[in-house]
């Protein structure tokens, strides 16, 4: 009942038993206590015009949080946040490495603890947590199996570890498909059904991909590699072993990498004041920010990212023809033209058909998606309810009464002996 309510916003005792087709008794009995422990309230009354007008239920969004938690080499995030969802404390950290496996499993544990202690709650609160790791996730295992960028992470068993400390339910998935989740949700997803989320960070590019208001996980839970996709037999040498590939073309370390190269051969590029003058800080976030800024070096540089990334999306429409691509925000940085530049290499790269009917925007949500993703992966795994035989009103509604004729009976498949023969006689 709590499901439906949520799915719903807020239903009547005679809407869920229209759904459910349970005994009105057993749907006043449930209700009852349902309100009893706080977990449903009412939520004033229908506006039907017919009728006795009903009582409407909703959910109590604060009888219950959850726990989302974030990481990467560089910052530890944990987030608790009600039904809603929405945030009531945040913790953060700086990533720390030196303890290996163990001591990161111990900093992920730690900050989840800090952030229940600043909502002042207790374990006994939480109905679920999630955790989004920057890596390869095998999310039906609950463990991540890799992070190119902390070498410690080897099949590490996070759902195991949170478990036994918090005792309640633990999802673990990939920062693109918890970012995913979180724009879909709350951010500029708009709640969209066929939706791709597209990760840029320092670690890589990846594709949180949304199917049927489903994530798509792939057989091995590594769907989504977006990065690896190849782009040109002519292009650098990838981390993953390959060449041409879109992150290593159009990443964040590419782009570093670039400009440095450029600093060298005497470029006078208004990054290295971003950088206070030390070439050696310089990252790929500033050479976006100074491509906005209008610096000719980084313009030429962020030219070519949008290029790449405009031909790596342009696939990702062909493939999966969704409604909405979202970019992450950071990309942001570098200004509007980016965005401009990406649309119109898919338009030009991508079928007409798909292109019409794709939205391609920048995210609305920083760093804190992760874990607000994260945590609304638990919360939906929480309140998750068997596929429902749509009520009779809402069927007929939509096409008409069912039919009652008389239905033609399908002749039976008849097949000639000369047929038979043929197909089983011995081949020569």
């Amino acid at each position: 009942i709590e499901g439906l309510v949520r799915r719903f916003g807020s239903l009547s005792q005679v809407e869920i038993h229209e759904l459910t087709h349970l005994q009105r008794s057993a749907i006043s009995g449930l209700v009852r206590d349902l309100l009893k422990q706080g977990r449903l309230v009412e939520a004033g009354r229908s506006d039907n015009s017919l009728g006795r007008k009903r009582i409407l239920l909703r959910l109590n969004e604060e009888h219950g949080f959850f726990l989302g938690v974030g990481f990467d080499d560089e910052a530890v995030l944990a987030a608790v946040m009600d039904l809603r969802p929405r945030i009531h404390s945040i913790a953060r950290e700086a990533t720390q490495l030196e303890g290996g496996m163990n001591g990161l499993a111990h900093q992920l544990l730690s900050c989840a603890h800090e952030a229940m202690r600043q909502a002042g709650l207790k374990a006994e609160s939480l109905l679920g947590m999630g955790i989004a790791g920057s890596g390869l996730v095998n999310s039906q295992e609950g463990t991540m199996v890799m992070s190119s960028t902390i070498e410690s992470i080897k099949h590490v068993p996070l759902r195991r570890i949170f478990e036994k400390e918090f005792a309640v339910p633990v999802q673990v998935t990939n920062f693109a498909s918890a970012k995913a989740v979180a724009e879909r949700t709350l951010g500029a997803g708009a709640m969209a059904e066929d939706m791709i989320y597209v990760e840029y960070g320092k670690t890589g590019i990846g594709a949180g991909i949304i199917s049927g208001g489903k994530l798509l996980h792939g057989a091995g839970y590594a769907a989504g590699e977006l990065g690896h996709t190849h782009m040109t037999e002519e292009g650098p040498a990838c981390k993953c072993g390959s060449f041409g590939c879109l992150e290593a073309l159009a990443g964040a370390a590419a782009i570093e990498s670039r400009i440095r190269k450029a600093i060298a051969e005497g470029s006078g590029s208004e990054v290295i004041r971003l950088a206070g003058g030390e070439p050696a800080v310089v990252s790929g976030w500033m050479v976006l920010k100074a491509a906005e800024m209008g610096d000719k070096t980084c313009s030429a540089i962020v030219d070519q990212v949008a290029k790449y990334l405009g031909l790596g999306l342009a696939n990702l429409v062909n493939l999966f023809n969704p409604s909405v691509l979202v970019l992450d925000q950071r990309l942001k940085l570098a200004g509007q033209g980016l965005l401009e530049q990406v649309i119109k290499v898919v338009k030009r790269q991508a079928l007409r058909y798909s292109t019409e009917n794709v939205s391609i925007r920048f995210g609305n949500l920083g760093d804190e998606a992760s874990v607000l993703g994260a945590g609304s992966i638990a919360l939906e795994k929480h309140f998750e309810i068997p596929a429902l035989k749509p009520p009779r009103f809402l069927i007929e509604s939509l096409s008409g009464p069912p039919y009652r004729g008389p239905r033609p009976e399908t002749p039976p498949l008849e097949v000639s002996d000369a047929l038979v023969a043929e197909r089983t006689a011995p081949q020569s």
